[in-house]
């Protein structure tokens, strides 16, 4: 039912129509609370994301892309205040007992699912899918989600298993941080 691939360049337009449904400046007020993305992205951003790392994975139905899933090293998102703050904050964590670093760990997310297929186990299908590339080059998964976005929450938690290893608070903004064994699979 779903085709699930490592993202060319070629699929960045799609790919940014689908995230501008869901991003937090442009989705619609009767949407939001079904989930929100935060991170703004450029197609450059997008193409690094794919070229340099080969972290951008979606899941087609019918030919369209109707979720994917980002997930980089630390280098990558650097660039991002707000995860330059979560990297001088890796070593105070510790998780499979390891201190987290920029070398055992990256950054998962966002994730967006179209509300046509929400429901019907392709969040599952692109964690896993993504989980198990990523799962080559490192031993943990570290995201984080607003907890203004309890649909995300649960879903990250209920359905996939991941952990919440502390709270913080950033930009005026309260969030979890979350983590997951790469080495599981759903």
């Amino acid at each position: 039912m779903f085709e699930l691939k490592i993202a060319t360049v070629q699929d960045i337009e799609e790919i940014l129509e689908l995230h501008s449904r869901y991003q937090v400046d442009t989705i619609s007020e009767e949407d939001k609370k079904d989930g929100f993305i935060t991170t703004a992205f450029t197609k450059e951003q997008l193409s690094l994301l794919i070229k340099g790392e080969q972290g951008l994975f979606i899941a087609k139905k019918d030919e369209k892309i109707v979720a994917y899933v980002m997930a980089a090293s630390w280098a990558y998102w650097s660039a991002w205040p707000m995860f330059a703050y979560m990297i001088k904050e890796l070593p105070k964590l510790e998780y499979l007992g390891q201190t987290l670093s920029v070398n055992n760990s990256y950054q998962y997310g966002p994730v967006c699912v179209d509300k046509s297929v929400r429901g019907s186990g392709v969040l599952e299908l692109i964690f896993d899918f993504a989980r198990k590339e990523m799962a080559k080059k490192y031993p943990i998964l570290v995201t984080f989600i607003n907890k203004i976005n309890p649909r995300s929450f649960e879903a990250h938690t209920k359905k996939l298993g991941l952990e919440v290893i502390k709270e913080f608070e950033y930009n005026n903004n309260n969030y979890y941080e979350l983590v997951y064994d790469t080495s599981k699979s759903l």
